[in-house]
């Protein structure tokens, strides 16, 4: 009896819904929007926390960078830490050295590898692509969280003895190895050719991803153990007879080298690789994220001594720079989602004041349901009812909207969004609370009208 009772309630204001459907659809304007907004914000919100989670994937947990300055060695003084060039100071730049004495001097660390990177051009059948070649040591894999999908790493022998072998990328076996196991054949690269023993699993690179924080696709890549790079490619820390007589080039000023000591002065080009690090990189790995700051400081510190007080390096963490993004993002997405929260706000005043525009528009349909026995609960019943049906429908028209809304943005901007069942649940259950907490007002001011008078007016 209570639920028929009260299911009649509901009737009579699905019935005042539709009669007066072009006032409910503009009534219902303000929740559609405003879910909309609630749900395209938290979808943007979702995406980027997601990608920043990815991007922290791919540099690594707790790892921390060292690259060569950019301005160190080229001028051939370094820095004092404020730009200003040191003079009668060498540093030889980044070396294995440095990477043993972190290794043994830094009691933090996990893991650590040298990273060497040169670009040659890879060779097979007469086909000819341009690769990235790096020298790294099988620690490296773990860095970067690098699955192997075919194949295996170096062994101990591969890489103690300058072996040439290699680990390719996806892409290197999708241009020359398409329809066979690329394991245990060869490739040439550079004048050296290759014995292939894995196969790197392809993995998602993601746009804003930044070789800064150590972040680079695998796919176009060949690695190599980093003394097959020295032995058999090139070790930047030697110096040969070229690279000492290219000190004079910007003496000359076209690019070439002038050699002295003969009857007749000859022209030579000179390498224009300007990097004079035997390292590219170094990529260290901290056992606890509480231990990040610390080491790097202490890495930063012991650097410092070795390369004799020159800053000819810098120290990333890049996981740090990352949270702090992912941080900076959430304020971001919690500023966004209030404001996208105050136009439900709104959607909802919108509600009340057409709920009680419609108290004085129906004020002798209110009486005669009292006259025929309705009490107050009852017409509190249909106005709750008539303003939490228009919410809801404005709700799950919004919630629709802003799935649409979010795959627009995606598809044109280029944004990662990501509509979660948990935005579309809070969505919804607010435009519910909407309708019931802006229709209660209304429905108590009809409610409260007296039966004679309504029917008098």
């Amino acid at each position: 009896m209570f639920i028929k009772r009260y299911l009649h309630d509901i009737l009579i204001a699905v019935e005042a819904i539709i009669a007066n459907r072009l006032k409910s659809i503009l009534t219902a304007l303000g929740i559609i929007f405003g879910v909309a907004a609630v749900i395209s914000m938290m979808a943007i919100g979702n995406g980027a926390e997601q990608e920043i989670l990815e991007q922290i994937k791919l540099v690594g947990v707790n790892n921390i960078v060292i690259t060569p300055s950019t301005y160190s060695l080229s001028d051939g003084a370094g820095g004092d830490g404020n730009g200003q060039p040191t003079a009668k100071k060498f540093s030889k730049g980044l070396t294995l050295l440095d990477v043993e004495a972190i290794k043994k001097i830094v009691p933090t660390v996990e893991r650590i590898s040298p990273v060497i990177s040169f670009n040659y051009s890879a060779l097979l059948n007469g086909i000819s692509r341009p690769v990235v070649l790096e020298g790294i040591d099988n620690h490296y894999f773990d860095l970067f969280n690098m699955q192997l999908a075919e194949g295996n790493r170096f062994n101990s022998t591969q890489v103690e003895k300058g072996l040439p072998v290699c680990v390719i990328g996806n892409n290197i076996k999708e241009q020359f190895f398409r329809q066979q196991d690329p394991i245990g054949k060869y490739i040439k690269c550079g004048q050296i050719w290759l014995k292939i023993t894995g196969v790197i699993e392809r993995r998602d690179f993601t746009a804003s991803a930044s070789d800064e924080l150590g972040i680079s696709s695998s796919d176009n890549k060949i690695f190599i153990p980093v003394q097959t790079m020295l032995l058999r490619f090139k070790n930047r820390s030697l110096i040969r007879a070229d690279e000492v007589l290219s000190a004079n080039k910007n003496a000359n000023g076209n690019g070439m080298v002038v050699i002295y000591g003969g009857p007749e002065q000859t022209e030579e080009p000179v390498d224009t690789d300007d990097n004079l690090n035997q390292l590219d990189k170094i990529v260290v790995q901290i056992k606890e994220t509480e231990q990040l700051s610390s080491s790097a400081t202490l890495i930063k510190r012991m650097l410092l001594r070795r390369h004799s007080d020159l800053y000819d390096f810098e120290v990333t963490i890049p996981e740090l720079l990352l949270k702090q993004q992912q941080k900076t993002k959430k304020i971001f997405n919690i500023v966004l989602g209030v404001i996208a929260g105050i136009s439900l706000v709104v959607g909802g005043i919108g509600i009340m004041n057409i709920m009680l525009a419609s108290v004085l528009e129906r004020i002798r349909e209110i009486g005669v349901r009292q006259a025929l026995g309705a009490k107050q609960k009852d017409i509190i019943a249909q106005f709750l009812s008539e303003s939490t049906l228009i919410s809801l429908t404005g709700g799950i028209i919004g919630i629709i909207l802003g799935v649409v809304l979010s795959q627009i943005i995606t598809a044109m901007f280029d944004i990662k969004t990501i509509v979660s069942a948990f935005s579309i649940f809070i969505a919804f259950g607010v435009s519910v609370g909407v309708g019931i907490i802006f229709g209660y007002l209304p429905a108590k001011r009809a409610a409260a009208n007296d039966p004679v008078v309504s029917l008098r007016s």
